[in-house]
């Protein structure tokens, strides 16, 4: 039998979820460890997606109650997944605790159906990502409006992520006694807690000056977030789904077609390298892969240029 949730809030959780949203949650993982009986790795990993997901409707959704979203709002945070830093065993999984979660709740009578029903998760599969080229990357950078507040944050954003190939979550834990901008270098901390040393050119270095000597200087800044180098307008740290959003409001402005996200910067960073002559294992460093093989995706990208390259040009492929 599943653990009840106290009667004294179970009216509130019908009229306010997401005040109560950490009493569902410590239901959630009650049932998990108890009625599931799952892994301790397993349910944290599910309490993470939940917790994605919530972030997710709280600024996308205007925190939307929980017994209101439905199977168009799960899809829209499918795509959010589909958008963000994470392959397609991480979606899968993320879709696994979303799904475990609203089972939850319908079998506690907080909801009357789930919406997750319907949801599928992502084939496994390796896929060529969407890139920008040069002048869509300038263009999209020069569309940021600097006369918001936040102008010259997102511009020193944008120009970070391209200039450097680095992760979301690489950017937004970038601090700013990694910035060696005498040396003209900064250190990051990526996956498995591995520190590199990424070159930073002009345009970046410049743009992070403007935002931290100019912009950030005037934050109330939290304390635990002091060294942060980007900050949300509380002077927090900023988090992905806010990056994901920021890109997602200039390719809207901007009218691009191409399926756009944060990690799309990385892309065409390493792309345009590739294409330019760079050595493989100089970029293999530069984006932190452990294996050659993962970076060899963008030699991929490079023959598929020559190959359109050839059929438009080469003399015996035309037909005029």
């Amino acid at each position: 039998m599943i653990i009840p949730i106290l009667v004294y809030y179970y009216n509130d959780f019908l009229n306010n979820q997401f005040l109560n949203y950490p009493i569902l949650k410590k239901g959630f993982k009650t049932y998990l460890q108890l009625e599931r009986n799952m892994s301790e790795n397993t349910v944290h990993a599910y309490m993470h997606d939940v917790d994605l997901m919530m972030r997710f409707f709280e600024e996308e959704k205007d925190s939307k109650v929980i017994s209101e979203i439905d199977v168009d709002d799960l899809i829209e945070f499918v795509s959010f997944l589909n958008k963000m830093d994470l392959g397609a065993y991480s979606q899968s999984r993320v879709i696994s605790g979303v799904k475990a979660f609203f089972k939850y709740l319908l079998l506690e009578q907080v909801i009357e159906s789930d919406p997750s029903e319907l949801l599928e998760s992502p084939q496994i599969g390796r896929k060529l990502p969407d890139i920008l080229s040069i002048d869509e990357i300038g263009k999209l950078i020069d569309s940021v409006d600097l006369s918001s507040p936040e102008g010259e944050r997102n511009k020193a954003i944008l120009e970070t992520l391209y200039g450097c190939g680095l992760r979301v979550s690489e950017l937004i834990n970038l601090k700013i006694s990694d910035l060696h901008f005498k040396e003209g270098i900064i250190s990051v901390t990526g996956k498995g807690n591995k520190q590199r040393l990424i070159p930073i050119g002009d345009a970046a270095k410049k743009q992070i000056l403007i935002y931290k000597d100019q912009v950030r200087i005037h934050h109330n800044i939290n304390k635990k977030d002091e060294d942060l180098v980007f900050l949300n307008r509380r002077g927090k740290k900023m988090s992905r789904q806010m990056i994901f959003i920021i890109i997602k409001n200039l390719v809207e402005k901007m009218g691009v077609k191409k399926n756009i996200s944060p990690h799309t910067f990385r892309h065409s960073f390493a792309t345009h390298l590739v294409q330019r002559g760079a050595d493989l294992r100089a970029v293999q460093e530069l984006l932190g892969h452990v294996s050659i093989t993962t970076t060899e995706i963008y030699t991929h990208l490079n023959r598929e240029d020559l190959r359109k390259s050839i059929m438009e040009f080469h003399p015996r492929n035309r037909t005029d």
